[in-house]
């Protein structure tokens, strides 16, 4: 078998992509897209009818140009979510504008309209996750959506912080940074040997997975922003991998033998001290500072969708303009 048939022994596979024919080609069970592949695909000419139905939706919402923005952009996503949904047979992650990330109210109202939007187009709730960046504001928002049953998928995490609070707050899943979190490493320590375990991404999941397992925490784990082979082949036995397209391939072309390496072992304690940050914001975000690549990743990472995000409100505000001239 293939590397990525050995991993599917181990680990759900999850395409993290806006191309859907990679969806018909790799036939991973989820779908995940983030603000940099949702640009992406705006760009592609056979996605101009996706754009135009998020145009013309925006447009009905509101008279302001902004509001129309805004609402376009909801559309656009749902869009996309939907035409994902239609190629697998699980669920997808949708994100809300990074631009709230740090307003819990605004989260978790966009979060409603996306359901909203997704059952209009008759998509159950249960096969949609919301994306929400893992600040002190999203993760609130989130302990809010999910005792409203809106399931959600905290991202832009890189700490065992920001897991911690995920838990309390009754994340469904968190999308832990392994790819992300190595770059941080390699910028400040060039040189050092970060090959297999010594992988700081690998160490972050791993440290999650040992702590949610010895806590018996039942949000799931979807490694993220995977790099290599090396960093798949050393993370099977996590919940889920959302993988991108180049990686696919490379995996579905390699024989590397891969066995699994997470296992749900209580006597495996990655941290003993059981600390709560539910109603300690002071606490969380001291804690999240004091852990200087999480901080300065989460804020970069933030800034790279913040600005996609604003190219993709460029394109959608450009559309609307042309149904004016028409």
């Amino acid at each position: 078998m293939s590397t990525l048939e050995q991993l599917r022994q181990f680990t759900t596979i999850v395409a993290d992509t806006g191309d859907f024919s990679v969806l018909e080609k790799f036939k991973p069970k989820d779908g995940t897209t983030n603000p940099s592949h949702i640009l992406n695909a705006a760009k592609q000419p056979q996605h101009k009818a996706i754009i135009d139905q998020a145009a013309q939706y925006g447009k009905t919402k509101s008279e302001h140009i902004e509001t129309q923005v805004e609402y376009a952009v909801l559309r656009l996503l749902v869009g996309f979510g939907a035409e994902i949904l239609n190629r697998v047979s699980g669920r997808v992650s949708t994100e809300v504008d990074a631009i709230h990330s740090f307003d819990t109210e605004k989260t978790v109202s966009m979060a409603r309209e996306i359901i909203a939007l997704y059952e209009e187009l008759g998509v159950p709730g249960e096969r949609v996750l919301i994306k929400i960046a893992s600040t002190w504001e999203g993760l609130q928002a989130c302990r809010v959506l999910e005792a409203e049953g809106i399931h959600c998928n905290m991202t832009l995490l890189f700490s065992l912080v920001q897991a911690k609070l995920a838990a309390e707050s009754g994340a469904t899943l968190i999308s832990p940074f392994v790819g992300r979190s190595m770059d941080w490493w390699q910028k400040h320590f060039p040189g050092r040997d970060f090959t297999g375990v010594k992988d700081p991404g690998v160490k972050l999941v791993t440290e999650i997975h040992q702590y949610y397992a010895t806590h018996d925490i039942k949000t799931e784990i979807m490694a993220a922003s995977l790099r290599n082979i090396d960093e798949c082949v050393h993370l099977a036995g996590v919940g889920l991998m959302t993988i991108s397209v180049k990686l696919l391939e490379e995996l579905s072309n390699a024989d590397y033998p891969v066995r699994q390496r997470l296992v749900n072992n209580k006597s495996c304690i990655a941290n003993g001290t059981t600390v709560s940050y539910a109603t300690d914001e002071s606490k969380f975000r001291l804690d999240l500072f004091n852990d200087h690549m999480a901080f300065d990743k989460v804020a970069e990472s933030l800034r790279i969708f913040l600005k996609d995000g604003q190219e993709l409100k460029n394109i959608l505000r450009a559309a609307i303009g042309a149904l004016e001239v028409k």
